[in-house]
């Protein structure tokens, strides 16, 4: 079933969800040209909070300077209308989905001539890669597909564009029988997932992929640093070759959509003994009794409704 919701904020007012169109030589149909942002809102004891929707508006804005779009609207002006899609919408919790792009004017490379436009959609959502992956986690493979190479296109914007290369290693895993793909960057080294950041353990220490490994600077996987900080763990970023996440004691993707999900297998390899390891268990319980309202938000990660 098609995902629903009752309005979408689009060019500061509130459209009906099927009346949200675009004309279809718009210029991001053609040319990629849309930045966005994915962010989840959680319902917990003290209500309903938008997990980091400050630092997801940033990273929306700075993709946005990256690639000149010169959007007129203000982090507060667009935290706010997060905020007012989902009361309009009487969402207890919710995906939402900020898209800039560039709309229809002239067809052609050279976007500067087409309307710079904005909506924000919210809607309910559950688990990215299933409900029961949390706790028993999900095989990957080592996709044939790379990410990007340096100067090619930058891997710190979150852009549409980019995500055909997603999909590519997203199709290439689910035609092969697994629940996700993990990608090498330029020189061979472990970069990311097609939606998500990568970190393995061994011998007690949590390591990730460098920013210069081609990866997306991730809000959860910044917050893994924090977490584990608090736990008492390390974390190093590191350049980590293929074959550490076969030998490694845990492996685990983060996201928004993903949030913290273990992987058991990797290129049919069992990781943790199939299992979700303790270090993944203590960061991810860390992580949802926060969203949860069990412990307290020092953080000031959650903006309430």
């Amino acid at each position: 079933m098609p995902f629903y919701a009752d309005k979408i904020w689009f060019d500061g007012e509130f459209v009906a969800w099927n009346d949200a169109k675009i004309h279809v030589l718009s210029h991001v149909i053609h040319y990629g040209s849309g930045a966005f942002e994915g962010l989840r809102a959680y319902e917990n004891k003290n209500g309903t909070a938008v997990f980091r929707m400050h630092d997801h508006t940033k990273r929306l804005l700075d993709s946005c300077k990256i690639y000149r779009f010169g959007l007129k609207l203000s982090d507060e002006q667009i935290n706010q209308a997060i905020l007012d899609t989902i009361r309009i919408n009487r969402l207890k919790s919710a995906y939402i989905r900020p898209l800039v792009f560039r709309g229809y004017s002239q067809l052609g490379v050279n976007p500067f001539n087409c309307p710079v436009q904005m909506i924000i959609a919210a809607w309910d959502w559950g688990k990215y890669l299933g409900d029961e992956a949390l706790e028993k986690g999900i095989s990957v493979c080592i996709s044939s597909w790379q990410r990007v190479a340096p100067n090619t296109f930058p891997a710190l914007a979150k852009v549409s564009g980019n995500y055909m290369n997603s999909q590519l290693i997203k199709m290439e895993a689910i035609e092969n029988g697994y629940d996700e793909g993990i990608a090498l960057d330029a020189n061979g080294f472990i970069s990311e997932g097609s939606g998500e950041n990568v970190f393995m353990v061994k011998n007690g220490v949590i390591f990730t992929p460098p920013s210069n490994c081609s990866i997306l600077a991730g809000i959860t996987r910044h917050c893994v640093f924090i977490l584990a900080r608090d736990l008492g763990l390390t974390v190093k970023q590191h350049v980590l070759p293929r074959e550490s996440l076969y030998i490694a004691d845990e492996v685990f993707l983060t996201g928004t959509a993903a949030e913290i999900t273990p992987v058991t297998k990797i290129d049919k390899i069992s990781v943790s003994g199939g299992r979700r390891g303790p270090i993944t268990e203590k960061i991810q319980k860390a992580f949802f009794s926060i969203i949860t309202g069990e412990s307290p938000d020092k953080n000031n990660w959650l903006s309430y409704i």
